[in-house]
């Protein structure tokens, strides 16, 4: 069972991850049932999918929370009751997903495996106007979900996340960086890596099928959601900063929707930004494939950077700006700015274009993309699974 903030159907990069994680374990031939808030629009449903009663928390009804407690106690104990047994309850959440289902092996005594996507301290103070209190608040709540806290680290995002880890029998965090972070920090000492890889089905169904034929100028894509950790307008101010003459096409959505919109039309980039929207996740990675590179400019937040991952098992170059995430990618698959600044990556996008132009702009190898295939992760996670359960 997996246990998850929000709907895998939602946008996000934890939930595709968790899309890719029931493909191939149920490949492999293990039952799937994954637990999420009901979504509060249409979406794709699944038979595995067990949708707890919620209520929306963004205006466009994309995400939803469910509260933890008897009810939603009772809610789950009766649909997973008609389901089988259960060996291992995997928690992919930070939040309300999390003690759902820590609550849930609490009372049926099966072990748990927690998997940390989220790099809460960062978030928390880009995203909430009083992460402090709102620390607290969370540290309070998590407490009474959890029957009393059991950490001895201050109170602050890291202990937020300590108290998640005691309650698990394995942890596991999809980046290098990541997992030693969260050691630094003592959220936990033993974290295995496992990352989320590209799905190997559609990349060889992308690959067979993407026209590689040059456009007649080149195309840059952006993929994520649209808010400000993800640094979306500092991207485009280095669009617009570069004058480079390319296509750059923006998939996703998010807060920060509108005021891209309005920076676009202010600024004169209609007829070279493209606000594409949300596509099936194929059509995202078709267009990944048929990029010239893939624009990844957030900073300090990803955990993994699903992205850059996928458009390297792709052959697609990709610009990354965060330095953590560009350590954990093999040579030739990236390129990297400078510094942070919107400056820095204006000339990178520059010097994207002037490759493309001349013929330089690398690819990666097709050595380097079978490492980062879903099946391999897959078998990694199935690895934790079997010593959690011996």
């Amino acid at each position: 069972m997996i246990a998850t903030d929000q709907h895998p159907e939602s946008l996000g990069g934890a939930q595709v991850s968790i899309r890719l994680q029931k493909k191939f374990l149920e490949k492999a031939g293990h039952q799937v049932t994954i637990v999420a808030p009901g979504m509060h629009r249409d979406h794709p449903h699944d038979p595995c999918y067990v949708d707890l009663p919620s209520f929306p928390i963004t205006f466009d009804r994309e995400y939803a929370l469910t509260k933890p407690g008897r009810r939603s106690d009772r809610a789950l104990d009766a649909e997973m009751a008609k389901r089988g047994h259960v060996d291992v309850v995997h928690v992919q959440g930070d939040f309300w997903g999390a003690a759902i289902g820590l609550r849930f092996a609490q009372r049926h005594e099966l072990p748990v495996v927690l998997t940390f996507h989220n790099n809460m301290e960062f978030g928390l103070r880009k995203t909430v106007p009083f992460p402090k209190l709102a620390t607290k608040m969370l540290l309070s709540l998590e407490g009474r979900s959890l029957g009393g806290q059991m950490s001895l680290l201050r109170p602050d995002a890291w202990r937020y996340l300590n108290e998640l880890a005691l309650r698990a029998d394995a942890v596991t965090a999809p980046s290098n960086h990541f997992a030693a972070l969260l050691r630094q920090k003592g959220v936990a000492n033993d974290i295995d890596v496992v990352r989320t890889g590209a799905d190997d089905d559609i990349i060889d169904d992308v690959l067979a099928h993407v026209d590689r034929t040059p456009p007649s100028r080149p195309t840059l894509v952006w993929m994520g959601r649209m808010s400000h950790e993800k640094r979306i307008l500092e991207f485009l101010q280095a669009v617009k900063l570069s004058g480079a003459n390319a296509e750059v096409r923006l998939y996703g959505q998010g807060l920060l929707l509108s005021r891209a919109r309005e920076f676009i039309v202010k600024n004169k980039l209609r007829d070279r930004v493209v606000l594409a929207g949300k596509v099936p996740y194929r059509d995202a990675l078709a267009a990944i494939a048929s990029a010239d590179a893939l624009m990844q400019t957030s900073i300090g937040f990803e955990t993994q950077g699903m992205t850059v991952f996928e458009a390297a098992a792709l052959g697609t170059t990709s610009v990354v700006c965060d330095p953590n995430i560009a350590a954990e990618l093999p040579d030739g698959v990236y390129i990297e700015p400078d510094d942070d600044s919107v400056e820095s990556l204006a000339a990178t996008i520059t010097q994207v274009v002037d490759s493309r132009a001349s013929g330089d702009l690398p690819r990666p190898s097709p050595n380097a993309a079978e490492s980062l295939r879903q099946s391999a992760q897959t078998a990694a996670m199935i690895d934790v699974y079997e010593r959690v359960t011996a």
